[in-house]
């Protein structure tokens, strides 16, 4: 398990988004995305049935998320914190080209063996909850995509509670 502190984006180059790719790349990406959302495999199957609904430590994570060129297994937006559970066939030569240009957009990134998820899971959470409670928050509370129930409505436009 490794966890590596990113740095802040480049100014101009913000944290997320495209990162200067072009509309139909984003577009595969993204339908690539959510088919890996789709069709999981069964460690992320398991990893996301804790990381789930904020059960881990009241932390929201997305699950196979566009970042730049990337599709992330798990991202935690509110600390740039992604997981990322490897299997056999991840290189080690270009996951570390990956994560060096994670940590240039501002992003950690944990790595989770597909082993450790299957025998050891309570580990695994205990890990990813240290690596969140050790992370500094991106921005203020609350975060900044919230949920779209009543959203843009103020009391006066009838929104009742």
């Amino acid at each position: 398990q490794k966890r590596e502190r990113a740095r802040p984006p480049p100014p101009g180059r913000g944290g997320g988004g495209g990162g200067g790719l072009s509309t139909g790349r984003l577009a595969q990406l993204a339908a690539f995305a959510r088919e890996m959302r789709r069709e999981p495999t069964e460690p992320e199957k398991r990893l996301w049935s804790k990381l789930s609904r904020s059960q881990l430590g009241g932390y929201k994570f997305r699950r196979q998320t566009v970042i730049g060129p990337f599709i992330a297994d798990f991202l935690c937006p509110q600390k740039a914190l992604i997981v990322e559970v490897d299997g056999d066939t991840h290189s080690v030569e270009s996951n570390k080209a990956r994560d060096e240009a994670l940590n240039a957009m501002g992003y950690s990134i944990i790595r989770i063996a597909n082993h450790d998820v299957r025998q050891n899971i309570e580990g695994v959470c205990a890990a990813i909850l240290g690596a969140l409670q050790q992370a500094p928050d991106r921005w203020a509370s609350p975060h900044p995509n919230p949920s779209p129930e009543g959203e843009g409505l103020s009391h006066s436009q009838g929104q009742s509670r």
